[in-house]
């Protein structure tokens, strides 16, 4: 199955870093969005993300161009019908990725993949509402894009082998190393993740630290990278509340209860780094200040 064209819907903070690793590895892309101007608000983030790397003498500028002229933007959904594997990138809601991904099968070729970006939703009842559930396959891109190494690929029940390969094959191609989860809510990475971040709001609930004693503890205490909040502010907080709640739904288990504060915050529209506030507060650059204290 030979990929050259990979289509992906959602020029967001996850869509438009596919889209840019994609294209960087010399393949065509072409990014959807629902807008005009949702698609160039994507691929300024990737020429922006780009020009940074030739300044820091990671990419050459002729490599640089090349990357951005592999990239084709529309809003148009039916342009996805030169595509040759098609993931999406939208929001983490199963009716809106289930609706898309119906849409997707009418317009594209009996013989492409449809790959979700999901972090949390069962690839298998998704391939079941389209006529290719044995060309539906989860391919779940870490945040960062261009910087996090890892692709978790996931099997829904009818997925085939020849899918699973060209899948496999486009993640290696594209610069990751994979690995294999079974189609179970929040896979392998956010099932140990997302509780542990959950946990780290509940902390902060019930009063145990503040937000930076919380992630200096974490990070000093367990030698990881980023804190907790910090990286549930990357994520985003919708996101995070999303996959929470799909675990707690489907497994059933009040461990996965998503906490008051978190929903809190989502209702509040403090989402993370998109919207300049989560746990932290963020300026235009992306600089993080110190949170004001819980009321």
């Amino acid at each position: 199955m030979k990929v050259e064209t990979v289509g992906i819907v959602g020029a967001g903070q996850m869509g438009s870093g596919i889209a840019q690793v994609t294209a960087q590895a010399g393949l065509k892309v072409i990014m959807n969005d629902v807008s005009r101007e949702a698609c160039a608000r994507g691929l300024d983030n990737i020429r922006r993300n780009v020009e940074r790397m030739v300044q820091r003498g990671r990419l050459k500028p002729e490599e640089r161009d090349r990357a951005l002229g592999n990239i084709k933007v529309s809003a148009n959904l039916e342009d996805l019908a030169d595509a040759d594997l098609v993931i999406e990138a939208v929001v983490e809601n199963e009716d809106a990725k289930i609706a898309l991904l119906q849409r997707l099968d009418k317009i594209c070729r009996p013989d492409v993949i449809l790959a979700s970006n999901t972090s949390s939703i069962s690839i298998t009842k998704m391939g079941a509402k389209t006529s290719r559930a044995d060309k539906v396959i989860g391919m779940h891109f870490m945040n960062p894009v261009p910087a996090m190494k890892l692709v978790e690929i996931i099997r829904g029940l009818a997925t085939s082998e020849e899918t699973f390969q060209a899948t496999k094959a486009l993640a290696e191609k594209v610069g990751k190393s994979t690995m294999t989860a079974n189609d179970f809510p929040g896979f392998i990475v956010n099932r140990v993740l997302l509780p542990m971040i959950n946990e780290a709001i509940y902390t902060l609930y019930e009063g145990v630290g503040g937000v930076i004693d919380i992630d200096t503890a974490m990070k000093l205490g367990t030698n990881q990278p980023m804190g907790p909040l910090e990286l549930a502010d990357l994520i985003g907080l919708d996101t995070c509340l999303a996959i929470m709640e799909v675990m707690h739904r489907v497994l059933g288990d009040d461990k996965y209860r998503p906490c008051p504060l978190l929903k809190k915050y989502v209702d509040a529209g403090y989402l993370g780094r998109k919207t300049g506030r989560g746990f932290y507060v963020y300026d235009e650059s992306g600089n993080a200040a110190p949170p004001p204290p819980l009321r």
